[in-house]
């Protein structure tokens, strides 16, 4: 197989992945990641790994047709219970919640000494994994986001370092930034408005189904929405504008 093709997510969380790297592909979707690291040349040894039976044997089959197939290794494990510490120096987490992400890092810190750069793509709970990264000394030093299939996806890359270092010196609080990203805060893309435009109008529909209830309980849950709607709409002026805060 000389050519892989990529979904545009993908291809994104391989241009993070640093040249002749050993990689290890978590949850590796049918290696196709693994694949192309390989066949571009990108990495020089990837290990990529499936929990279920399916996944490790369809990751089996795609790696096998590669001319570079003796510079993989698929195995079938928990996360990443299945390296050897300092076997690798990347680490690709992608396709997941964040909060799996996390529980992933965690149970796996033990293997992560040596690992020089994580890249890591939740689906949901983005801000679980930029708490992770934080509370054990990770410096997130990019961030991506884009939209593929109609579907919004942040790509989060972080190093050994000052995990402070991005949220240092920004309008923003830290509680916000680890919702909103600090790096995609300061570049403030079209895809990030689009993103929260979409919160707006999913807690705009959870507030018109509290506003039909009679239950006193509601009255809580009904001020707790209206008060991060609040928040949403803001964020969204900052980011139609460009400005960092209305609140500085």
């Amino acid at each position: 197989m000389t050519s892989i093709v990529l979904s545009k997510r993908l291809k994104k969380i391989a241009e993070y992945c640093p040249a002749g790297s050993r990689v290890a592909d978590i949850g590796s979707d049918h290696a196709l990641l693994t694949s192309y690291l390989l066949a571009s040349g990108l990495a020089a040894f990837v290990i990529a790994g499936e929990l279920n039976e399916g996944p490790y044997q369809a990751a089996r089959e795609q790696v096998a047709k590669l001319t570079a197939a003796d510079r993989a290794s698929v195995r079938k494990g928990d996360g990443l219970a299945v390296l050897a510490p300092g076997e690798v120096n990347a680490v690709c987490i992608a396709g997941m919640g964040g909060q799996l992400i996390s529980s992933i890092l965690e149970s796996g810190k033990a293997k992560l000494p040596g690992v020089q750069r994580l890249i890591l793509q939740p689906n949901v709970g983005e801000e679980a994994v930029r708490r992770w990264l934080l509370d054990n000394r990770w410096q997130l030093i990019a961030e991506d986001i884009l939209e593929e299939d109609g579907v919004i996806y942040e790509i989060l890359v972080a190093e050994p370092g000052d995990p402070l270092a991005p949220y240092r010196e920004k309008a923003r609080s830290l509680e916000e930034l680890l919702r909103l990203g600090p790096w995609l805060w300061e570049e403030k893309s079209p895809i990030l408005r689009q993103k929260w435009e979409r919160e707006r109008e999913k807690l705009k529909a959870i507030l018109a189904q509290l506003a039909k209830s009679r239950r006193p309980e509601t009255k809580e849950r009904y001020e707790q929405v209206v008060k991060e709607l609040d928040w949403i709409e803001e964020v969204i002026r900052c980011l139609q504008t460009g400005k960092p805060s209305f609140n500085t």
